[in-house]
């Protein structure tokens, strides 16, 4: 994968907001506007244990198709920016029916200066496990998840078998200036229902989620790299009279050297739950459930085509508490990917993934189900 689709791959899930990212830059008087955006469309096979037949699929994969339009101007000393996105999916799933939901993943403006920083209001990507995704080499095609799009406009990628869900959230954050390399981020961001129960604070307000990131990027001769580390915390209302505290952290880096790359991430939550924020973090005796999340994965470009050659794994595990019927249950991700740039802006994607979902259980014989997915298909960034 070439350098400019690379930032495009980024651009396109951040935002569209940068010159360096946009497609087509238009003057229009003190303003400055972009526009870019994704279109890509995947054939997947899944086989699922236990099904008699597998199910093909044809739709987008992790990134949606993307629409952004962006603004930037300079006034009173003052950088103004703003960014818009509309995203719709690709599926059909019943005739007579565009059954493929609508999203708007971004509606944001930022106020800043290089020599202090900037401040972002409005919704955009989460703040904590935002560079798990960022770093997963299947934002270029599909992952896991392609067998069941009832719905849904992507799949899932590695969320769920490797890392949680940065989501699309509400937000006001601030962003540090770039200090050699090191930045950091912090921020409120709007709060996250957890299995039904209301999410306010203990004076029976609403209470926003905190979270935060550091990272310091590298360039040393050929190596090029990024260690990153983030977290969040929230208040959790289980009942009108029990509050409780869900937070999580992790850690992670990327290493980049003469056409290979390797990337590791860990991550820790308590409370937090699974494949996405507060999705089985309590169980019904409100206990808060410990959950892990990591993957390592590793990258070679071919010199000569620019073809990009991938295979990662990955684990999710939540941990059962007290009346639990289950000690521990999991998602184990290998994925192996091709990404070829046909051209600057079109990339072609094979991948095969093998999903398990693992199930230790306390009294009742341990389960584990397998799905299996080959997707193939293209990636279009302008």
């Amino acid at each position: 994968m070439n350098k400019k689709l690379g930032l495009a791959v980024a651009g396109a899930l951040v935002a569209f907001s940068s010159a360096a990212n946009a497609g087509i830059a238009i003057p229009a008087g003190d303003w400055t506007v972009d526009i870019g955006g994704v279109v890509n469309a995947y054939y997947t096979n899944t086989k699922t244990d236990g099904d008699a037949n597998a199910v093909s699929n044809i739709t987008t994969g992790l990134l949606p198709n993307y629409l952004a339009v962006s603004g930037k101007t300079r006034q009173n000393d003052l950088d103004i920016a703003f960014t818009i996105s509309i995203n719709p999916g690709a599926s059909t799933t019943q005739a007579g029916k565009q059954s493929s939901q609508q999203e708007n993943r971004q509606a944001f403006l930022t106020i800043g200066d290089a020599s202090w920083g900037s401040v972002k209001l409005g919704k955009d990507l989460g703040i904590y496990a935002s560079d798990a995704i960022l770093n997963d080499m299947t934002l270029l095609g599909v992952g896991n998840g392609a067998g069941a799009l009832a719905g849904n406009t992507t799949t899932l990628g590695r969320i769920g078998g490797g890392f949680m869900y940065a989501d699309w959230k509400a937000q006001v954050a601030y962003t540090s200036p770039n200090w050699n390399g090191f930045q950091f981020t912090a921020g409120v961001t709007q709060a996250f229902n957890t299995q039904g129960d209301y999410v306010t604070s203990e004076r029976g307000g609403a209470e926003p989620a905190y979270e935060g990131k550091v990272s310091y990027a590298f360039t040393a001769d050929q190596v090029t790299g990024k260690v990153w580390a983030s977290a969040i915390s929230q208040n959790v209302q289980l009942t009108t009279a029990l509050d409780d505290r869900a937070s999580a952290w992790d850690i992670g880096a990327n290493v980049n050297v003469a056409g290979f790359g390797l990337t590791g991430y860990y991550g820790e939550g308590e409370g937090l739950g699974t494949v996405v924020q507060f999705n089985q973090g309590y169980n019904a005796a409100k206990q808060a459930r410990d959950s892990k999340d990591w993957y390592v994965q590793g990258t070679y470009t071919l010199p000569s085509v620019g073809t990009k050659l991938g295979v990662s794994y990955g684990e999710s595990t939540l941990d059962g508490k007290g009346a639990d019927t289950f000690n521990q249950s999991g998602r184990e991700q290998w994925t192996v990917g091709a990404y070829h740039p046909l051209t600057k802006s079109v990339n072609l994607v094979a991948e095969y993934t093998n999903l398990d979902t693992v199930v230790d259980n306390k009294s009742v014989a341990d389960t584990s189900v397998s799905s299996r997915t080959v997707s193939l298909g293209a990636i279009l960034f302008f």
